[in-house]
């Protein structure tokens, strides 16, 4: 780890610092960390907790200091937090993890807050997103789609709060969508939306009317055909050759069985979704492979919980790598700057570093993850690129 950062530090200052900086070793950098450690949501602020603990002790600094500080949650108890630590001197805020919790934050002055939400709208000019966003998912995909010249691509969103995410990021990353659908995740709407989208009641027609005309006919072999046309289930293609679903857990299954029983199977159609954070449960699910999705690196992935759990015997989430790679950040920052408020002048611009969790691009106060692509596939976790 210490290799890691050191040449992470060397890669840093060398690309984007043309100038040479000092710090003393009398001055501590304080880092506030806002996370749950009351009410319904303390076992994640804990498990963050000790996963910048962890990446502080591999840092090996002296001149760093977390101040953890209570959310419970909640967007008063997290403004009361974030003043306590501003009166400690603290300039740079890792948290919190829910955009419920950033409304007020933007009434505290010179404190730069690196959220762990991946909502990049309507965020205050001191809340940097750092989660793996939908912009950075969808660039994703978008390469996959033009390295495998899929031409028509059709998205599909429930109808919830991130549809608005989903349709600025389209924008943002520039794939090509063929149409953008928006559906009800209620089951018998979500059913009929469907067999619209895919013309099944069309399809269906098709076969019967060929049955129809075949038992009509006079072709010799006309009863093979019709028993091999009773083996399927319509007749006809769809008007798309990948699908983009923007959906998680059991609502995406829901999607997934409705795309099957309107006879579009993911053998001859591109089933594609958002980060599913290598959600195990699919692997049992053969009927929905192979299916693709972006993700961040799974060795590294692996690697941090090993370590993690070695550690704490604890099984970390994703949002502690994410939290352990932020307290490096905020470290490499350090070394080329006095001034820990200058900090939210380097999110402004154009840079890039590299952490544990990948590689992330910084631009307008927002961070883009530059993700891994893989399928599932024979119920197991392929890396595509």
């Amino acid at each position: 780890m210490i290799k890691f950062f050191r040449i992470f530090v060397l890669t840093f200052v060398i690309i984007f610092f043309n100038h040479s900086y000092t710090f003393s070793n009398d001055e501590k950098i304080k880092i506030g960390l806002l996370v749950p450690l009351s009410g319904d949501n303390k076992n994640l602020g804990q498990l963050i907790l000790k996963s910048t603990r962890m990446a502080l002790k591999e840092i090996g600094s002296n001149n760093l200091e977390i101040f953890p500080k209570d959310t419970a949650s909640n967007a008063n108890k997290t403004l009361r937090s974030a003043l306590e630590l501003k009166k400690l001197g603290v300039k740079v805020i890792i948290g919190p993890i829910f955009f419920n919790n950033l409304i007020h934050l933007k009434e505290i002055e010179d404190v730069v807050f690196l959220s762990l939400t991946n909502k990049t709208l309507d965020l205050p000019k001191n809340i940097i997103s750092s989660g793996v966003n939908s912009v950075s998912q969808l660039s994703a995909i978008k390469k996959f789609i033009e390295k495998n010249e899929i031409k028509k691509t059709i998205l599909l969103t429930p109808d919830l709060d991130y549809k608005i995410e989903i349709k600025d990021a389209v924008k943002k990353s520039k794939i090509k969508i063929h149409k953008h659908y928006i559906y009800d995740t209620e089951p018998t709407k979500l059913t009929k939306q469907i067999e619209n989208i895919t013309n099944y009641k069309i399809r269906k027609q098709n076969l019967e009317d060929e049955i129809n005309r075949i038992e009509k006919s006079d072709l010799e072999d006309k009863k093979k055909r019709i028993e091999k046309l009773k083996k399927r289930y319509t007749i006809g293609n769809v008007r798309f050759d990948s699908v983009i679903i923007s959906d998680f857990d059991e609502s995406l299954k829901s999607v997934i069985t409705s795309l099957l029983y309107t006879d579009v199977s993911p053998k001859k159609k591109y089933f594609i979704t958002l980060n599913q954070w290598f959600d195990k449960s699919l692997l049992a699910e053969n009927t929905v492979q192979p299916i693709y999705f972006p993700s961040i690196n799974k060795k590294n992935l692996d690697d941090f919980n090993n370590k993690f759990a070695k550690i704490y015997n604890e099984t970390p989430n994703h949002l502690s790598l994410l939290a352990y790679d932020l307290l490096g950040l905020i470290y490499f920052l350090s070394l080329k700057t006095n001034d820990l408020t200058d900090i939210n002048n380097l999110f402004k611009k154009k840079n890039s570093f590299k952490g544990k969790i990948g590689i992330f691009d910084i631009e307008d106060n927002k961070i883009y993850h530059r993700l891994n692509f893989y399928k599932i596939e024979n119920n197991n976790f392929k890396k595509i690129f």
